[in-house]
C-alpha cells in the first residue's frame, strides 16, 4: 500500500469512526431524553419547573453541534484542504525568507560601501 492509499484509508477510517460516534450520540440522546421524561413524569422529581425541557434542549443543541462538525466542517476541511493550507503557508514563509535575505544582502552591501 503506497502512501496516498494509506492516507485515503486512514481518512476513511477516521470518517467512519466520527459517524459511528455521531450515531451513538443520537441513540444516547433519544434514550437519555426518554429517561429524563420518565423521571419527571413518574418519579415526580422537579428541581424547577421545566427542567426536563431545558436539559433535552441543551442536549439537542450539543447534538446539532456534533452533527455540524461531522457532516459539514470535517467534510470540507479534510486532508486535501489541510495540504493546501500547509503549502500556502510554506510558500508565504519562503517568500518572507527571501525578502529577509535580500534585506540582509542590501544592508551588507551598504556597510561594505561605508568601509
Amino acid at each position: 500500500m503506497n502512501t496516498e492509499q494509506h492516507e485515503q484509508y486512514e481518512y476513511a477510517r477516521r470518517r467512519i469512526k466520527q459517524k459511528k460516534r455521531l450515531y451513538y450520540h443520537f441513540v444516547l440522546f433519544l434514550i437519555g431524553s426518554l429517561f429524563l421524561f420518565l423521571i419527571e413524569k413518574f418519579f415526580d422529581i422537579q428541581p424547577f419547573e421545566g427542567w426536563y425541557l431545558w436539559a433535552v434542549t441543551i442536549w439537542f443543541f450539543l447534538f446539532i453541534l456534533h452533527f455540524i462538525k461531522v457532516y459539514i466542517t470535517d467534510r470540507f476541511m479534510n486532508k486535501e484542504w489541510e495540504r493546501e493550507q500547509i503549502e500556502r503557508l510554506m510558500a508565504k514563509q519562503e517568500q518572507r525568507i527571501k525578502q529577509l535575505e535580500q534585506k540582509i544582502e542590501k544592508e551588507t552591501k551598504f556597510k561594505n560601501k561605508e568601509i
